[in-house]
């Protein structure tokens, strides 16, 4: 398995933890690794109490790496941003409510550590 694929399996499987997770709290899923175009990718769309929101899922698989919230850049934010445009626009979705959050997952935990950060950033 290249470092490419090997590095997608594990996004997908703390994706899926992360969705079970948000599932088990009252989100409902509406779409996982949106792309637009070239603009970036939002690795989960969910509604929860009348708001969307965007969610950036963040992974660590060992305890030596840094804490994976530092890796969201203001680019990437900005990208996030652009790409939940991008969805709304798609979709002609206006006049809601909407929201970007974050989640790190520590996969080395039995079970995973999960830290929901909401409204983490605004647009």
């Amino acid at each position: 398995m290249t470092d490419k694929s090997e590095n997608r399996a594990k996004g997908d499987k703390a994706e899926g933890v992360t969705a079970d997770y948000l599932n088990s709290i009252g989100y409902k899923i509406i779409k996982k690794n949106f792309h637009f175009g070239k603009v970036g990718e939002i690795d989960i769309i969910a509604e929860y109490s009348n708001t969307l929101v965007f969610i950036e899922v963040r992974s660590r698989y060992n305890e030596k790496n840094p804490n994976p919230v530092f890796s969201i850049t203001r680019r990437k934010q900005n990208s996030i941003v652009k790409t939940a445009q991008g969805f709304l626009f798609i979709n002609k979705i206006e006049n809601r409510d909407c929201r970007f959050d974050f989640i790190t997952i520590e996969m080395w935990e039995n079970p995973p550590v999960i830290n929901h950060i909401e409204n983490a950033f605004t647009a």
